[in-house]
């Protein structure tokens, strides 16, 4: 005790009678962003951000999947530049993600934000709309339900009821077009929009059914039906069967060009992901050709002959829209139907039509 007593003595001695000051405590790591909020391309690719720092920092993800760091996840002291690549945003809404950053004790966070993207070509103007948001008896005001019987068209394999909440409705702000089965028969829904369009850009967010025997379609029928089909033409925007899944096609028409005659004008292109989450479908129509897309890359153009000729081109007059999942049929259940995969819904969270 007397030892470290003296001990303090001389050490007050040597300060002129006072302890010493502490040692002030560790500035507090600093992070600062070029960006308050970094917002990435609807489209999909990579995005940076700037940032500057008074020390090593950590990054990560908040662990979705539809984005990823793309250089190293730690930062140095001074200023570096931080990459982001995120895939195209097809899920119907904004998406919003973090980053959060760790030095020590501290953290940071970087909010990301994604809006849905839009193919939409310049010159268009929104005309119409269903964006699904409304309550599912508001359905019958922008669509006509079909009811008929199995074996209409197609050899198709279900029984289209008329405004059935069990076959079509609106949840969490998209369109459940289903099929199940209902005693001995399968039952499922067809749409029709009750405005109808000369030219224009069409599109819509599906995620399609899974199963197979399923047979999912967004697609155009005229008005006038006077000549009967094929003459009258027909617009196959998308469609997709269950037995070769996530496979998406597009077809026309007409009495030159149809499948009777295996002659139709088509296209297929795998599109990853369609039975799991939102694709963008979409028609780009006018007087000299039809093109269609998925996700804004074109699938199939078909060219207008100028031959002033309805057998050839019979795509001058007013089309509707439609809507509808089938099961079974000639194409959907060319290989058979897997009844497990009952019942199965095809998810559209919007249609939009454009024009100039």
């Amino acid at each position: 005790m007397l030892s470290s007593l003296i001990a303090c003595a001389l050490a007050l001695t040597a300060c002129g009678g006072k302890m010493p000051a502490p040692d002030p405590a560790p500035a507090a790591p600093t992070l600062t962003f070029s960006v308050s909020e970094l917002v990435l391309n609807p489209r999909g690719g990579e995005s940076s951000v700037r940032l500057e720092t008074s020390a090593a920092w950590s990054v990560e993800t908040d662990g979705q999947d539809w984005y990823v760091l793309t250089t190293p996840a730690q930062v140095y002291k001074g200023e570096s530049i931080l990459k982001v690549n995120a895939s195209p945003n097809m899920s119907g809404a904004a998406r919003r993600a973090s980053l959060r950053f760790r030095s020590g004790e501290a953290t940071v966070e970087l909010a990301l934000t994604q809006d849905q993207a839009s193919f939409v070509p310049e010159g268009y103007k929104l005309v119409w709309q269903d964006e699904f948001t409304g309550t599912s008896e508001g359905l019958k005001d922008k669509w006509r339900f079909e009811n008929w019987a199995p074996g209409y068209v197609n050899h198709e394999l279900q029984r289209y009821v008329p405004d059935d909440r069990r076959t079509s409705y609106i949840e969490n702000g998209a369109l459940h077009i289903v099929a199940r089965q209902d005693g001995g028969q399968v039952i499922s829904a067809r749409m029709n929009s009750r405005g109808s369009w000369l030219y224009g850009y069409m599109e819509a967010a599906i995620r399609l059914p899974k199963g197979k025997g399923t047979w999912p379609a967004f697609w155009m029928m005229p008005d006038d039906f006077s000549k009967g089909w094929p003459a009258c033409g027909e617009i196959d925007i998308m469609e997709e069967v269950g037995v070769n899944p996530n496979y998406t096609s597009s077809s026309i028409h007409c009495e030159a060009y149809n499948h009777v005659k295996k002659t139709q004008k088509t296209a297929e292109r795998l599109t990853q992901g369609a039975e799991s989450e939102y694709h963008i479908y979409a028609l780009e129509w006018t007087a000299d050709a039809i093109r269609t897309y998925v996700d804004g890359v074109k699938l199939l153009e078909f060219r207008n002959d100028g031959a002033g000729n309805d057998n050839t081109w019979p795509f001058n007059k007013k089309f509707y829209i439609i809507l509808n999942l089938a099961w079974g049929g000639d194409w959907g259940g060319w290989n058979g139907v897997d009844a497990n995969a009952l019942p199965c819904t095809m998810q559209v969270d919007y249609v939009r039509v454009y024009q100039k």
